[in-house]
């Protein structure tokens, strides 16, 4: 959709872009080794997942050398959010130990996913009628028509908060933003330095989350003594990660990553994040159902759940079991078409979709998809196809370990593939002006 540009764009928006790089810089830069290694902390409600990345100078992707893995206490996260710090800490360093055993080396720059029904990605179109239109743009007006951009969607993304929080006011921080597209005049462009023209229409994508719980990430990280170089919603992170940095990216596709705790859609168009959506309903909610029903532990009915396939569960109690799996499916299902009747801009919804997460491991989850009526009410041309992500799929990013083999470690990756826009690990990456943007924007 963007094309390459000339050097002559490669000023945009530098003074930002050093202001925010500059501690990341002087940590990468402190060692003379060819080799740079970047940690990403998916903190799951089920699981922490660690990776750690290596990049080198002869490659133009991250090769993963260390995985780590731990499980969360019931009472360690509460719908992607986190609930008990300290808890999540120890789960962390549990993960991020035998990531480093594994990788043999010990990184400190980390990405942190956040999740949660609170978090509100939107993409925003707002056009700004320039004063002279004979006056050709510049870096510093970009500028200040990116950060016109952003106030806008932190005004929105309070207002939302406030409306479903009953009134009360959140503070909110800025996560990720991306750009989507660039109008003049009713034109698309690829690159707006040196034209001229009335009005610019910006499509930008901004991701934001209550201070909270960017807190909690942060207090998190200070205690297993890792620089947080980035925190980053995570459906905008499984975006990234099937998007990479191909200006010509025309991908339209639908991505649900289905948690523990919660499922996060994110619908791309033509290569550019639309929006992210999140609701409280993930594998937990599953297992909860069995648990209800049966009156035993949670252990007990999360066992019974992973073992559904297998010929371990009595045949009197299945019919009571998979009753109570519909019900929930059905919720779930019902949340999915809430969550993308919002995307109300777009004439159709793309109609593929993949799902990622251990939430999506359950088949009565693809089984509802494909085989109900649920998007019969929604701007589909044709009936969804689903599939899972699959980790070869991520671009940009290998796994050197044999360790990642199915869309569980998804995420984890998307993280990892923030991490590179962030700190620009790929010195061959595009020039396009909507790379130049984005990896401004991550940060």
């Amino acid at each position: 959709m963007l094309q390459n540009i000339k050097d002559s764009s490669k000023k945009l928006l530098v003074s930002t872009k050093q202001k925010a790089l500059s501690k990341t810089n002087s940590l990468l830069n402190s060692t003379k080794s060819k080799e740079k290694y970047i940690v990403a902390l998916d903190i799951g409600t089920e699981y922490v997942k660690a990776l750690i990345a290596r990049s080198t100078a002869d490659s133009e992707n991250l090769e993963i050398i260390g995985v780590g893995k731990s499980h969360q206490k019931l009472t360690d996260m509460q719908s992607g959010a986190i609930s008990d710090i300290a808890g999540v800490v120890e789960n962390c360093d549990k993960a991020l130990s035998e990531a480093e055993e594994q990788a043999k080396v010990s990184a400190r720059s980390v990405v942190i996913g956040i999740a949660g029904e609170l978090v509100k990605g939107m993409t925003n179109t707002v056009k700004i009628s320039r004063k002279d239109p004979t006056i050709p743009i510049d870096a510093e007006e970009m500028d200040k028509i990116i950060t016109l951009v952003q106030q806008k969607s932190e005004n929105r993304a309070k207002q939302q908060l406030a409306y479903e929080l009953g009134g009360k006011n959140v503070d909110v921080r800025l996560v990720n933003s991306a750009l989507v597209s660039i109008e003049i005049d009713g034109y698309p462009i690829s690159n707006p330095i040196g034209f001229q023209g009335r009005d610019v229409v910006i499509g930008l994508y901004t991701a934001f989350a209550p201070m909270i719980h960017i807190g909690a990430l942060e207090k998190t990280a200070q205690e297993l003594d890792l620089d947080l170089i980035a925190v980053a919603a995570e459906p905008f992170a499984v975006s990234r990660a099937v998007i990479g940095n191909d200006p010509n990216q025309n991908l339209s596709a639908i991505l649900m990553d289905v948690g523990g705790g919660t499922t996060d859609i994110a619908v791309i168009n033509e290569g550019g994040v639309q929006g992210t959506k999140m609701f409280g309903i993930g594998g937990r909610a599953y297992t909860r159902s069995i648990e209800r029903e049966l009156g035993i532990t949670f252990d007990q009915a999360e066992k019974i759940k992973l073992n559904l396939s297998s010929n371990q569960i009595p045949t009197q109690k299945r019919p009571i079991i998979e009753l109570a799996l519909e019900k929930t499916a059905d919720t779930w299902v019902s949340g999915v078409e809430l969550g993308l009747s919002e995307f109300d801009k777009l004439d159709n919804l793309p109609y593929r979709m993949f799902l990622c997460g251990g939430g999506s491991s359950l088949d009565l989850l693809l089984d509802t998809l494909e085989q109900t009526d649920w998007y019969k009410n929604l701007p589909f041309t044709k009936k969804p196809v689903v599939h899972h992500i699959r980790p070869e799929q991520v671009i940009g990013i290998v796994d050197r370990t044999g360790s990642i083999n199915d869309h569980t470690f998804i995420t984890a990756m998307g993280l990892l593939r923030v991490g590179m826009d962030t700190i620009d690990f790929d010195p061959n990456a595009s020039d396009s002006i909507k790379a130049k943007l984005d990896k401004i924007l991550s940060i």
